[in-house]
């Protein structure tokens, strides 16, 4: 018997502990606010290199670091400061760089890594069009 009620304990405090260790993911809209997240460069010159700045507000009460930033290609490059402390109130720019060498309509991403297990995902597109 005192089998039994060692294992419900044991049972019933797992679920304790993982209901004390859950937290629910912040909304990054709550913490962070971003311009040009979604950039349309229009039509631009083939082989003509080219970029644009993603302007990032810190809108919370806490501190945010820009960790790390993955584009989707060879052909975009970006520009930051890895471990960029980013004050309440504060603001930080990640510049991405496009080669050009696209003919026609494009669509190319990046994603912007912050502390607390924040992301977000940014994208440009244009046209890319002969001289």
């Amino acid at each position: 018997m005192k089998k039994i009620l060692v294992a419900m304990v044991l049972f019933l405090g797992s679920f304790t502990l993982n209901a004390q260790t859950t937290q629910a993911p912040v909304e990054i809209t709550k913490v962070l606010k971003f311009t040009n997240d979604n950039y349309d460069m229009g039509k631009i010159t083939t082989g003509k290199a080219t970029e644009f700045n993603v302007t990032i507000e810190n809108i919370s009460a806490a501190a945010i670091t820009i960790d790390n930033v993955m584009v989707g290609c060879g052909c975009t490059t970006p520009k930051y400061n890895k471990g960029q402390v980013i004050a309440p109130g504060g603001k930080a720019v990640v510049t991405l760089g496009f080669n050009g060498n696209a003919v026609g309509a494009f669509t190319k991403n990046a994603t912007l890594f912050f502390s607390g297990n924040l992301n977000k995902q940014v994208s440009f597109q244009g046209e890319g069009v002969q001289p």
